[in-house]
């Protein structure tokens, strides 16, 4: 029996990682797969449904456009790729969105535009003016002149700082696993998907591991549990799902899918720019 949890959600932050992007062969562009995400957002749209994608691959699509093999150590390489990449990726979304005649618009952000009133309360209203004109943003971390996150961030916390931001009702992290397990899935049998979260707490951080499952992926499973706090507090339920198949999408909606549910657990006292200054310097 379908328990029909999401079809009221009126603001959807979607985020898709690195490793959803590519084949994992030969690191290019999985453009069938892009062109399903772009039209299940566009049904989402087409629902009433504010939609928001989060979309990793910058420097992972510039490293390939540049000619390198492997993930880049070097500061300022890993700039120049976001450069090139970010560039390249944006063009992309924008020419599949017209394909379904949607516009999209780039929201580059930094920690400072979290951390900061006038920067935060202007990222708010440039996301509201788009949202009012029926544009879908496509946001990312500005990696080509903010070194924070490139070292210590990730697309995942992103993502549940911009459904804080804007009040969603709603984050899916779309990655390369099911959702959160009793343990590693990939050296643990016994490990068993959990279905839903009603409360993060202690009990479910030594479930996490901060190993990314991919050579393009920054983001392992404490990042996601950070994410799910920083959703949760806010407001938001926070789902992860596997992004191997993106129309899981539209069954999220009808309620019929396999992932972890993080349940909306609003803190009145949570205030973004305070716990990322704790919680992410």
């Amino acid at each position: 029996m379908k328990k029909n949890r999401f079809k009221n959600k009126k603001r959807i932050v979607v985020k898709i990682g690195s490793s959803s992007l590519q084949h994992k062969k030969t690191g290019q562009l999985d453009f069938i797969k892009l062109e399903k995400l772009v039209r299940e957002l566009c049904d989402l749209k087409n629902q009433d449904i504010d939609v928001c994608l989060v979309s990793s691959g910058a420097i992972a699509v510039g490293r390939k456009m540049l000619g390198i093999t492997k993930r880049p150590k070097n500061l300022s390489t890993k700039q120049a790729c976001a450069a090139v990449g970010q560039a390249s990726l944006m063009m992309t979304y924008q020419k599949l969105f017209a394909e379904y005649h949607q516009q999209c618009g780039q929201v580059l952000m930094t920690k400072k535009t979290m951390i900061d009133n006038v920067s935060r309360k202007n990222a708010q209203n440039t996301f509201e003016e788009l949202f009012r004109l029926g544009v879908i943003p496509v946001v990312n971390e500005n990696d080509t002149v903010n070194t924070y996150e490139i070292q210590f961030g990730d697309n995942d916390s992103l993502a549940a700082i911009v459904a804080s931001l804007i009040g969603a009702d709603l984050l899916i992290l779309l990655s390369d696993i099911d959702g959160l397990f009793t343990a590693d899935p990939k050296t643990d049998p016994e490990a068993k998907l959990v279905d839903v979260v009603e409360q993060l707490d202690e009990r479910y951080l030594h479930m996490a591991s901060s190993k990314a499952g991919s050579d393009v992926g920054t983001g392992g499973m404490t990042t996601k549990l950070n994410a799910a706090r920083i959703a949760t507090y806010s407001g938001a339920d926070m789902i992860i799902a596997n992004g191997k198949e993106v129309g899981v999408l539209h069954q999220i909606l009808e309620d019929d899918f396999v992932g972890t549910v993080f349940k909306a657990d609003k803190k009145d006292d949570f205030f973004i720019a305070d716990f990322i200054e704790e919680n992410m310097n």
